[in-house]
């Protein structure tokens, strides 16, 4: 059975802001979301997305 933690929790986790972890649900950035209401169930092992704001150090 899969694990699942808030939105609130993976923010701190992952050392992001608690809409950014919404925006990247509502996006389907991370696999395996659930929403319930208005709450999103992210799984415990979910990895941080790459940003894509952000250039990669080895483009140019």
């Amino acid at each position: 059975m899969i694990e699942y933690i808030s939105a609130p929790e993976v923010a701190k986790k992952w050392g992001i802001s608690e809409r950014r972890v919404q925006k990247l649900c509502e996006e389907n950035r991370i696999p395996g979301v659930a929403k319930f209401s208005r709450l999103w169930l992210i799984p415990k092992d979910a990895k941080k997305p790459a940003d894509k704001r952000k250039r990669e150090e080895n483009r140019k």
